[in-house]
């Protein structure tokens, strides 16, 4: 498990930076797009059947995202797009969100749903205005200072167990992994674990408010997506 996680981890960072080496351009919206039903499905597969069965989900509209079903549990599940890429670091996966096929589910815990998932909110929407990576960043920074964003002043969390996920140009069926939000930590607080392997390690946006501690879990557990 350890060499295949670690070489998906090279495959993300070298298909990233080919793909998207030279003058990115976003892909139409159409590109972007799922059926509403498939997307539902996909955005449910994130979570264990226990957590989705009673989330909320929420789907990519070409206003942002809406509720499509109302949860009771204070979960909130949604697809990611390209735009919800790391856009302070690292720089390898900056451009990702110029990638039209990437999706990533997630569903977030009721402290992620109410501080997280505006920040996904608001990099989708300026993503949708054509905002580059790094306006995204100083978009995404300035409207934190304003207050405009909630705090991250603790710890929150979100799943990412879909067998489904396509996380970059070379990654498909990615392994399962729960997302930390660990607000300005970097990889040294966690002893510099590699990225790829099977420890938790600090990879998005290390030591700003959004840093992002991933930890990968069983194979085993990972979710297919169940259509009706």
């Amino acid at each position: 498990m350890r060499r295949t996680l670690a070489t998906l981890g090279l495959l993300i960072t070298l298909q990233a930076s080919s793909v998207f080496g030279q003058s990115p351009q976003y892909a139409p919206f159409s590109e972007v797009m799922m059926a509403p039903e498939a997307e539902i499905a996909l955005a449910k597969s994130a979570a264990p059947e226990q957590v989705s069965a009673h989330a909320t989900i929420k789907v990519l509209t070409t206003s942002g995202f809406k509720v499509a079903s109302e949860g009771n549990n204070g979960f909130v599940c949604i697809v990611m797009r390209g735009w919800g890429a790391p856009t302070f670091s690292p720089a390898s996966s900056r451009d990702l969100v110029y990638f039209a096929k990437l999706r990533a589910p997630i569903c977030f815990n009721p402290v992620a749903s109410r501080t997280v998932l505006p920040l996904q909110e608001l990099r989708t929407k300026l993503g949708m205005e054509g905002k580059t990576p790094d306006q995204i960043a100083q978009g995404v920074g300035e409207a934190y200072a304003k207050g405009e964003l909630p705090k991250m002043d603790t710890v929150a969390f979100a799943y990412m167990f879909s067998a489904d996920q396509v996380l970059g140009p070379a990654i498909r069926h990615w392994h399962p992994h729960v997302m930390v939000y660990t607000p300005c930590y970097d990889n040294s607080m966690l002893g510099g674990n590699p990225f790829g392997g099977p420890l938790p390690v600090v990879t998005d946006d290390a030591g700003t408010p959004f840093a992002v501690t991933i930890i990968p879990v069983d194979p085993e557990l990972a979710v297919k997506v169940n259509v009706k």
